[in-house]
């Protein structure tokens, strides 16, 4: 086996890896025995030298290893072809339509920082550390071996590459294809776009919660704010809904929207506005509005523990008013993508806002992401999604 060097960690440093976190941060290193490249294989060890596992180092970044395994393995293509088959095998069991999904989701995958989507036959690849983006063709190699794809897109233009001394980047990696792509989710099409589109174009973290409208939109009036690419708004208007009004910020997605809307045939049950959510949401509580059900999936308020108290002042706000929006026994449906803002706060800033709304509301379903999304309970930065469906009385 080829030698790597030795990562040592500080005493009293060692239980969070131990316990089965995969990263090591430069506060916990003590010393590094042997000579190594950035991006290279290492091994991590406690202060009593036991070892602890094995991952790619990156001096540059604050997250100096990311663990890919706890046992002394070489880290190969069969390695790496080993890894994606158990995630793939994952999605088969667990997803009604396998072929359009989060295929490889990093660090609860045990690939830390490689994201790849599938499209049907296209797939999208973010390779978001130093240490995965070394071995990024023979992943692709392994992806065209595994699925045959009729094409692969890199989505690299992510600010967090430059953290780890990478450039920005996009574009394709395997054939040339139009980057508008149809996906089907709980057996409504969708379009994406894997070029322009946020991350890598769609958003299949909240299928189940989707899915879940249901049992809430029959013959409804419905108000979706942030509604991106419209998602949740066609299941609303496919589900039975009498009318929804969707309202994003981007001119770009709501065009999608509106087409999605039509691509189901559900154009004429749709109202589409281009509008800042947090300014309608106030005009139409001071308009003194109802619905039968408002959903509220913003965007990410924060992506640091620093910013929490404005986050939380955020989803205050939006709470507070999409609460006043709802008539007695119709439904608020609220997320947080925010992996800063931890579940027990999100719920207790809901409570405090209907508290100052004046409504009483019964917690009808709390859910989190979907299965090709996973969590590793070591991890907790894999669990970030939120999704709350609050009765008001």
């Amino acid at each position: 086996m080829e030698a790597v060097a030795k990562v040592f960690l500080r005493k009293g440093a060692q239980h969070r890896v131990e316990g089965g976190h995969p990263w090591v941060f430069q506060t916990e290193l003590d010393y590094i025995d042997g000579d190594f490249q950035p991006g290279d294989i290492v091994d991590v060890y406690n202060f009593r030298e036991k070892f602890i596992g094995r991952g790619y180092i990156n001096p540059r970044s604050q997250i100096i290893v990311r663990i890919l395994t706890r046992e002394q393995e070489i880290i190969d293509r069969k390695f790496f072809k080993k890894r994606i088959e158990a995630a793939w095998r994952h999605r088969q069991r667990f997803l009604e339509e396998p072929e359009y999904c989060r295929l490889v989701y990093g660090e609860a995958d045990l690939l830390p920082a490689l994201i790849v989507d599938k499209f049907g036959p296209i797939m999208v690849i973010q390779t978001l550390a130093l240490g995965i983006d070394v071995h990024k063709d023979m992943i692709i190699s392994i992806l065209e071996e595994m699925f045959q794809p009729e094409g692969i897109y890199e989505r690299n233009d992510v600010p967090v590459r430059e953290l780890e001394g990478l450039k920005q980047q996009k574009g394709y990696l395997k054939g040339n294809f139009a980057t508008e792509r149809k996906v089907l989710e709980n057996g409504i099409s969708f379009y994406a776009d894997v070029e322009n589109g946020q991350k890598t174009g769609f958003f299949y973290d909240q299928r189940e919660n989707r899915r879940l409208l249901n049992y809430f939109v029959k013959g409804a009036e419905v108000l979706d704010c942030f509604c991106h690419t419209g998602s949740f708004t066609v299941h609303a208007a496919v589900f039975g809904a009498k009318h929804v009004t969707a309202v994003d910020i981007s001119e770009h997605a709501i065009e999608l929207a509106k087409k999605n809307a039509d691509l189901n045939g559900v154009g004429d049950k749709c109202t589409f506005q281009v509008a800042n959510a947090f300014d309608i949401l106030r005009e139409q509580t001071e308009q003194k509005k109802q619905y039968d059900v408002v959903i509220l999936d913003p965007p990410a308020f924060t992506k640091s523990r620093h910013a929490i108290e404005g986050a939380a002042r955020g989803y205050k706000e939006i709470n507070l008013r999409g609460l006043k929006l709802v008539r007695p026994g119709g439904f608020l449906i609220t997320c947080s993508c925010s992996y800063h803002m931890e579940r027990d706060l999100f719920q207790a800033i809901v409570v405090d806002a209907a508290k100052d709304a004046r409504r009483t509301v019964r917690q009808i379903e709390y859910r989190t992401q979907a299965k090709d999304h996973p969590i590793l309970p070591a991890a907790p930065e894999t669990h970030y999604l939120k999704f709350l469906v609050l009765e008001v009385m």
